[in-house]
C-alpha cells in the first residue's frame, strides 16, 4: 500500500536471517542504515551494513543513468537468493525499503523481538509515483498535539510513501511556534482560557465551553527535530504562518498587529471565522517578516504556507489606517470616505465587500511573496490569494473546490488540489442517521473511504496541456473536533491510506475492490503501531 505501478508474483521466497548483509555503498549507505535500524527490533538481528556484495544480501543501488523512473522511483527485485532495489536518488530506494517491509509480516513492525521466520515473497516491482505531492495537513493550532504524536505522524506518512507534511502551526485559537524575537506570541499566543464544546444533535442554542485551559508551543529545538526526523524519511515540512486573517493569537500576544491597537483581545476560544485580523500597515508586514525570518531558518524547503483564507474585510473597512493604505496604494481615489469603502453595492445593487478590499489583501499577500523569492523560497496559499490578483510566484491550494485550481493553472501558476469535500477528514466517516450511530464527531458533511479512494486530482474540465500544473493533493485534518491524538488518528486512518493510493498508483490501476482485499494488510501494521485507526464497523470502544 500504495499498490506499485507494475508489480508480478514469481515463484519461492526470501528467508530474512541473521546472516543476513545490506550490500550499500556512498551515499545508499544512509538508506541502508536505515533499513538495519528499522529491521532490528523485531528480528533481533544486528545485520551489517557492509559494500561487498554476496549471496543472502538486501542490496541498495544507485544507478544515475537517465531513465524511466524518476527520482522517487525504483525497482525492487526477490528472490530466494536475496533483494535488490534500484533506484536513480536516495528517496526511490526509500520507497523500496519501504514495499520491502510490507512484504514481511506485520510483526516487522514491533519495538521488541519477535522469535519467528521472516520471510518476503519473490516478486518483481517497478514502481514510481504518479504525483509528486503527496501530502498530510496536520492543524495543531486548533488542538495542541504533543511533538511525539507529530513524528508518530510523519513515520506513518513515510510508510505509505507520502512525501508532504503541511503543519498548521498559528490561528485564531493558538500560535504554536517559538520565536525568539517575539516572546509574546508563545507566552500569550499559546494560551487560551477554554475552548468551545461541540454541538450535538438536541443541544440548546448558543456556544457552550469546557471551562479548561489549552495550550502549548514547539521550541525551535523541537521543530529542528521534527523537520531533521521527517527529511531523514525524504518527507519535506510545509509551515502555515496564517496572514492577514486567523491571527486573533497573534494580535492578543502584540495588539498593535491589529486595528485596534489599544484594545487588549484574548486568544480565541469559538471556532469558525473571527474577525480580528491583521492591521494592512507596514509595521505589521514588517513583523510578519521579521516572525519569517526565524520560521526560514528552521524549514529548509522551498514551500512557505501563509494561509490567506478567510480573512474578513470588516474591520479594514472601518479603519482610518486601511483606507489611507489603499488611497496610498492607488487602490481607490483620493477622496473616497470610509461611507463609501462601507456602504459599497455590487452590480446588482446588491451589499457586497469593496474590490478595493480585495486588492488589499492581495497587496499584503505580494509583499510577503516579494519577501519570500529574495530569500529563495516559495509562497504558497489557500485559494482566497487568488481574489484581487494572485501574486507572481504563488502557488495556490484549491480547497473550496476545483476552480481555483483552475483559475490558477490557466494563470501558469503550480497548484495543490485540495477540494473540502474530497479531501477533508475533519469530516464525519458515516452520516448521523446511520442506525446504531456512535461516532466521534465530525465537520459538515461525511466524506467516506470509498469517496476519498474515488477521488482524482486532475479535473475533468482542465485542458490536458496545464496537467504539468497540478503537482499534486494532500489530506486535510482540521483539529477543533479533535482533542488530542487518539481522535485525529481515528479522523486520519484507514482514509490516508486511500489518498496515498490515489496519489501514488497508475489512475488505470485503482481499484477500490481490490483495495478493500488488501487493506486488512495495512490495518494489521497499524494495530501492531497502536493507531487507533476507524474499522470497518466503527469505533472499537463502548458507548
Amino acid at each position: 500500500m500504495p499498490l506499485p505501478a507494475h508489480l508480478q508474483r514469481n515463484a519461492g521466497e526470501f528467508a530474512l536471517t541473521s546472516a543476513t548483509r545490506i550490500v550499500a555503498d556512498g551515499i545508499a549507505q544512509a538508506e541502508a542504515q536505515m533499513l538495519r535500524d528499522y529491521l532490528r527490533p523485531a528480528t533481533g538481528f544486528e545485520l551489517p551494513v557492509v559494500t561487498r556484495d554476496g549471496a543472502n544480501a538486501i542490496r541498495l543501488k544507485l544507478d544515475r543513468k537517465p531513465g524511466s523512473l524518476g527520482k522517487e522511483g525504483y525497482r525492487l527485485v526477490s528472490d530466494a537468493r536475496g533483494v535488490t532495489i534500484t533506484a536513480a536518488d536516495p528517496a526511490g530506494l526509500f520507497y523500496g525499503v519501504q514495499t520491502l517491509r510490507q512484504m514481511l509480516p506485520a510483526d516487522i513492525y514491533r519495538k521488541a523481538e519477535v522469535r519467528r521466520r521472516w520471510q518476503l515473497p519473490a516478486v518483481s516491482i517497478e514502481d514510481q509515483p504518479r504525483f509528486g505531492w503527496r501530502g498530510s495537513h496536520l492543524d495543531t493550532a486548533r488542538h495542541f498535539m504533543p511533538k511525539s504524536f507529530v513524528l508518530k505522524h510523519i513515520e506513518l506518512l513515510a510508510q505509505n510513501k507520502m512525501n508532504v507534511f503541511h503543519w498548521h502551526l498559528t490561528d485564531d485559537q493558538g500560535w504554536r511556534i517559538e520565536i525568539k524575537r517575539f516572546p509574546l506570541l508563545t507566552q500569550v499566543g499559546a494560551w487560551r482560557s477554554e475552548t468551545q464544546l461541540t454541538p450535538r444533535p438536541g443541544d440548546p442554542p448558543g456556544l457552550r465551553y469546557d471551562g479548561q485551559p489549552h495550550g502549548g508551543y514547539y521550541t525551535q529545538e523541537d521543530i529542528r527535530e521534527v523537520v531533521a526526523y521527517a527529511a531523514a524519511r525524504h518527507i519535506t515540512v510545509v509551515p502555515e504562518i496564517e496572514m492577514p486573517g486567523h491571527a486573533l493569537a497573534a494580535i492578543a500576544a502584540y495588539p498593535e498587529l491589529g486595528n485596534q491597537p489599544g484594545t487588549k483581545l484574548p486568544v480565541g476560544r469559538e471556532w469558525g471565522v473571527i474577525t480580528q485580523v491583521f492591521s494592512p500597515e507596514e509595521n505589521t508586514v514588517r513583523f510578519l517578516r521579521q516572525v519569517m525570518d526565524e520560521v526560514l531558518a528552521l524549514f529548509p524547503g522551498q514551500y512557505i504556507h501563509v494561509g490567506g483564507d478567510e480573512c474578513p474585510k470588516t474591520e479594514w473597512a472601518h479603519s482610518p489606517a486601511a483606507l489611507a493604505r489603499m488611497k496610498t496604494l492607488k487602490l481607490v481615489p483620493a477622496s473616497t470616505t470610509p461611507e463609501d469603502i462601507q456602504n459599497y453595492k455590487d452590480a446588482q445593487g446588491k451589499p457586497a465587500e469593496h474590490p478595493a478590499l480585495h486588492q488589499l489583501q492581495s497587496w499584503f499577500i505580494g509583499q510577503m511573496d516579494v519577501y519570500l523569492a529574495q530569500h529563495g523560497r516559495r509562497l504558497i496559499g489557500w485559494d482566497e490569494i487568488l481574489e484581487g490578483g494572485l501574486a507572481q510566484g504563488a502557488t495556490v491550494m484549491s480547497w473550496r473546490g476545483e476552480e481555483g485550481g483552475l483559475k490558477a493553472a490557466n494563470a501558469g501558476h503550480d497548484v495543490v488540489m485540495t477540494p473540502e469535500r474530497d479531501t477533508y477528514l475533519d469530516y464525519a466517516q458515516i452520516p448521523a442517521d446511520t442506525p446504531g450511530y456512535r461516532e466521534p464527531p465530525g465537520a459538515r458533511a461525511v466524506n467516506t473511504l470509498d469517496h476519498v479512494y474515488a477521488y482524482e486530482p486532475l479535473p475533468a474540465s482542465m485542458p490536458p496541456e496545464l496537467a504539468k500544473h497540478v503537482l499534486g493533493s494532500q489530506a486535510q485534518l482540521w483539529t477543533e473536533y479533535m482533542n488530542g491524538p487518539r481522535e485525529v488518528e481515528y479522523m486520519a486512518w484507514p482514509r490516508l491510506l486511500a489518498m496515498a493510493e490515489v496519489l501514488w498508483t497508475p489512475k488505470s490501476l485503482k481499484d477500490y475492490a481490490k483495495f478493500q482485499q488488501r487493506l486488512p494488510s495495512s490495518l494489521q501494521r497499524l494495530d501492531v503501531q497502536d493507531v487507533n485507526y476507524r474499522t470497518a464497523d466503527g469505533p472499537r470502544w463502548p458507548r
